[in-house]
């Protein structure tokens, strides 16, 4: 069978399925594991994302509005792949490609099928890893790797069972600032804390910085939607422009953490459990392994 994926969490599940050999093709945000960079790249963000967060937002809503791609799919290249099976996600429109996408760029992909996928929850990623193992004629395999994960998630669970839950806000954007949902409350939930202005399930959203003063977390955890850790970093003269920052209990006590958005708060994939540890490790200080300060998060 010959994957073509258009969605950086599909890849992991592919790899994780034993059945990497089989991708031709990735997304432009496709990184992980390491070599599947190797892989002809099939899709490309349409504007400029080296701008600042406000004008990227500025760009997305005005692309929105009118009805234009955020992503450019290389027809050309996919049909010259020739995959069985394109794999795309239709939780999110702005953070990866569609199928929408995919038919808007008139790929000419013969019998090839395109499977959506659709998380929004922790049930939705073991749900995804379900789906793409039968997709792929292995699933047994996926049940395997849906166990391991679950076991995982109970030993994160087990380890911060009965320590004192930490409030936590999860920004996903800082400029304007969104706070995180999806399954981010579900996982910070099983990390051992108590998540602020997010609800479990529902998309992301906008709002006004004056919740989060409102709120006024313990913790405050930065990892905007598809930064790495060093461009992470770069927003934090954007936060400290905020006239309610400074005034923050988490800023004040030290306790802001800025993590890798992109291959873990963001990605509904392999790497969410190993989120959940990361989780753990900043709110109570217990490792999984290697610590994972200093490479994947850091402190303020």
């Amino acid at each position: 069978m010959r994957i073509v994926s258009l969605l950086a969490s599909a890849t992991e599940i592919v790899c994780a399925l034993d059945a990497g050999d089989h991708l031709v093709g990735r997304s432009h945000e496709c990184d992980n594991p390491d070599w599947v960079r190797r892989l002809p790249p099939c899709s490309a963000p349409t504007f400029d994302i080296d701008v600042s967060s406000r004008e990227i937002d500025a760009e997305v809503r005005r692309r929105m509005r009118a009805g234009e791609p955020l992503y450019t799919i290389d027809a050309d290249r996919i049909r010259k792949l020739a995959p069985d099976l394109v794999i795309a996600q239709e939780h999110c429109e702005v953070c990866a490609v569609t199928p929408a996408d995919v038919a808007r760029a008139k790929c000419d992909i013969g019998a090839a099928r395109v499977l959506p996928l659709n998380a929004g929850s922790f049930d939705g990623i073991f749900e995804s890893i379900a789906q793409v193992a039968a997709a792929i004629g292995v699933p047994e395999k996926g049940r395997e790797v849906v166990a391991q994960k679950k076991a995982r998630l109970e030993a994160v669970r087990s380890r911060v069972f009965g320590r004192r839950r930490p409030t936590v806000t999860l920004i996903e954007w800082t400029n304007p600032i969104f706070c995180m949902a999806n399954w981010m409350p579900e996982l910070v939930a099983i990390a051992g804390g108590d998540v602020q202005l997010g609800k479990p399930g529902e998309h992301s959203r906008s709002i006004d910085g004056a919740h989060v003063a409102a709120a006024d977390p313990e913790v405050l955890i930065v990892a905007p939607c598809g930064f790495p850790l060093d461009r992470t970093l770069r927003e934090r003269t954007v936060l400290k422009a905020y006239p309610w920052w400074s005034g923050l209990r988490a800023v004040r006590n030290g306790n802001v953490a800025f993590a890798d958005g992109n291959r873990f708060f963001n990605r509904s994939g392999m790497t969410a459990v190993a989120t959940a540890e990361m989780v753990a490790e900043i709110l109570h200080g217990v490792t999984f392994g290697e610590r994972m300060e200093g490479v994947w998060w850091r402190w303020m």
